[in-house]
This record gives structure tokens, sequence and C-alpha cells, in this order.
């Protein structure tokens, strides 16, 4: 019985794993292509623009924290390293900031959304292996596309504040970017803490998941 257990855990540990770094791996690629189609260079010169996971994963934000939630049964989140990119290269300025940003929890959620629906239309079993491996897609994408879009410098949410923030508001992003994943990691913690991170992003994946459910089983 023992041994069957940890060959479970085993098995969705693993699972969780592949999953997490193919999504992020998507993420981080569209962030460079989409940089890429906006005239910026920077992420090809760096050897970003791949589907290489090697490249684009970052051993604690894209492996260690989310599988660390997973374990606990919190919502799944992170991030990987971010794709460098100038700005001054780009073809719309901070419009195309905001889309090479939105470009990558997009994926996220297309992901998401197109793993859900092959499970409503095909009426796979969750019970399966192949229906507990789509499922998990389905959360593990729509927790890096919540996460990634809260507006905390230097998440992408905050690209897109930017470019409709009032000039007060960009001096104070731009102050606490300073301070990069840092800042990030120090407000995951106090808001997982406090259970307030896992609050909204849960939350926010239910009210995704009923809007996925609308469209695919009315």
């Amino acid at each position: 019985m023992i041994s069957s257990m940890l060959e479970l855990n085993i098995v969705y540990i693993i699972t969780v794993i592949s999953v997490i770094v193919v999504s992020m791996t998507l993420h981080e690629a569209m962030h460079a292509f989409a940089g890429y189609w906006q005239g910026d260079t920077t992420a090809k010169d760096e050897g970003r623009l791949t589907l290489n996971p090697i490249r684009h994963i970052d051993p604690f934000m894209t492996v260690i924290l989310p599988l660390m939630l997973a374990l606990v049964g919190a919502p799944i989140f992170g991030g990987a390293k971010p794709v460098p990119f100038n700005p001054s290269n780009l073809k719309r300025g901070e419009w195309s900031v905001a889309l090479v940003a939105l470009m990558g929890p997009l994926t996220n959620l297309l992901i998401a959304f197109v793993l859900f629906g092959i499970i409503s239309v095909f009426k796979i079993s969750m019970l399966s292996f192949v229906g507990e491996v789509m499922y998990i897609g389905v959360m593990v994408n729509l927790g890096f596309f919540v996460f990634n879009m809260l507006p905390i410098p230097p998440l992408d949410g905050s690209r897109v504040l930017y470019v409709l923030a009032p000039e007060f508001v960009r001096r104070g992003m731009e102050i606490i970017e300073q301070y990069g994943v840092m800042m990030v990691f120090v407000i995951v913690m106090i808001a997982s803490y406090s259970g307030v991170l896992s609050v909204l992003i849960g939350n926010s994946i239910n009210t995704i998941l009923s809007l996925f459910k609308l469209v695919f089983v009315g």
C-alpha cells in the first residue's frame, strides 16, 4: 500500500513538473517571439527565441515554488527567467511593451482554454491518466495566467498597467521594479502566509473555469 502511494506521488510530481516546464517555456517563448515581431532582436541575440526549456526556466520560480504549492493543494503559480527586451527598439513604444507582456499570460490562458475544451468535448474522464494530466494543465496554466497578470512589477500585468497609469503611479512602479523578482517573492510570501493571494488566485481561477463551462457545457 505504501509503495503504491509512493509511486502515485512520484508520478504526480513528475507530471506537475512536466506540465509546469512546458507551460512556462511556451509563456516565455511567446514573450521572445512577440518582442522579435515588434522589431527587437534582444531576446534572439541572447538565445531566448527558442522552445528549449533550459533557456527559460528558473529553478525556484518555475519548478520549486509551483511544485510546493501543488503538493499542499494551493493554487499553482510561478514564473520563469524574464525575457530581455529593449523598449527603444519596439515599433510602437509602450504599446508594444504591453503587447509583449500580454503574449505570455495569454498563451497560458489559451492553453488552458484548449485543454478544457478537449476534456469537455470528448468527455475525457478525470480518473484516467490523460484526463488527469490535461486537468493539471488547465489548472497550472490558469494559475500562471492569473499570477502573471497581477499588476506588481516586474510581472506582466504591471507592463499593461504602466501604459495606462498616470505619471505618479509609473514612478512608483519604477521604484518597485528596481528590486525585481525579490520584491515579487516578498509580496508573494506575505500574501501567501496571510492567505490573501491564494484566495485571490483561487477565486479568479474559479471564475475563469465558470466562463469556460459556459462556452463548452452551457
